[in-house]
């Protein structure tokens, strides 16, 4: 089973719920993984006491082009559909800007003078962790400066294998690198928080699900410092309210050591552990899919 724990915004508390979750899964001996798909800011191993098992260098291929056997006809920069190559045909300019470059090939293809060949760029790093309690973290951490996560975060899914429970703490928002992550999930978790800012993202994630043929479950995290409307959307469009976490000072003090309310605050290990219960048992997966 694969659960993707996402968030329309950051802030919301999806890493807390992530690494919670986590947490409760692999105490009880479960085989579990926690996969870090914000690859921009990955920050899930702050939680954990673990040991590097293994690294992974994520590659594409980036074009470069030989200028002597360039005939200036321009095609490979029409053809590039990410304004990646830069072309003054009056100028004898032509340099391709890497960082714009999502290494789909095009331009070779488009080179009718054998102008173009490729060679590989890292894009970042997948890394395979071992916990002290046994259970496994993956890491997707992209390179700074690069354009684009996705190749990295589907390298990491990957590495997740199919073993057990795989909890793949997605990236904020519903652009690409969020699409990539929940595509492969059984449930998606939508963590939010009960204001006019969380029910905004919270409509655009639910919709850009819908598109893929997917109904989260939702959690309402901080659900007594706002007002009512989240759940009253909820209830208009008949998505299941998994958990509400209230409001608590505690809560943020042991987040801010580093530490898991898991460990910490029983009060939430019984409520996380009948989260985790929940999910297993069916609650907001495929059978409520529209």
């Amino acid at each position: 089973m694969k659960i993707a724990v996402a968030s329309g915004k950051g802030g919301t508390g999806k890493t807390f719920v992530a690494t919670n979750l986590f947490n409760v899964l692999s105490r009880r001996g479960e085989a579990v993984t926690l996969t870090d798909c914000d690859a921009e800011a990955p920050d899930d191993l702050l939680f954990f006491r673990a040991e590097k098992v293994s690294e992974t260098e994520v590659t594409h291929q980036v074009p470069v082009i030989n200028k002597d056997a360039c005939t200036w006809c321009g095609r490979c920069s029409r053809w590039c559909n990410y304004n990646a190559i830069f072309y003054v045909p009056a100028a004898k300019v032509i340099e391709v800007i890497e960082n714009l470059c999502h290494g789909c090939g095009a331009c070779t293809f488009a080179c009718n003078s054998g102008a173009i060949t490729e060679k590989p760029v890292l894009l970042g790093k997948v890394t395979k962790f071992m916990t002290d309690g046994g259970s496994k973290v993956v890491e997707a951490r992209m390179k700074v400066n690069e354009m684009s996560p996705v190749r990295i975060i589907k390298e990491a899914i990957k590495e997740s294998g199919e073993d057990g429970v795989v909890i793949l703490d997605a990236p904020p928002g519903t652009s690409c690198p969020f699409i990539q992550t929940v595509d492969k999930a059984d449930n998606v978790l939508l963590v939010t928080e009960p204001t006019p800012f969380g029910l905004s993202d919270l409509r655009q994630s639910v919709e850009t699900l819908r598109e893929m043929k997917k109904t989260p479950a939702v959690i309402i995290n901080r659900s007594d410092i706002g007002d009512g409307s989240v759940a009253e959307y909820l209830a208009k469009e008949n998505i299941p309210l998994l958990a509400e976490i209230k409001y608590d000072p505690a809560i943020a003090r042991v987040y801010s050591e580093g530490k898991l309310v898991t460990d910490e605050i029983p009060a939430l290990t019984s409520l996380f552990e009948d989260m985790a219960d929940k999910i297993i048992e069916g609650y907001g997966t495929g059978s409520n899919q529209r």
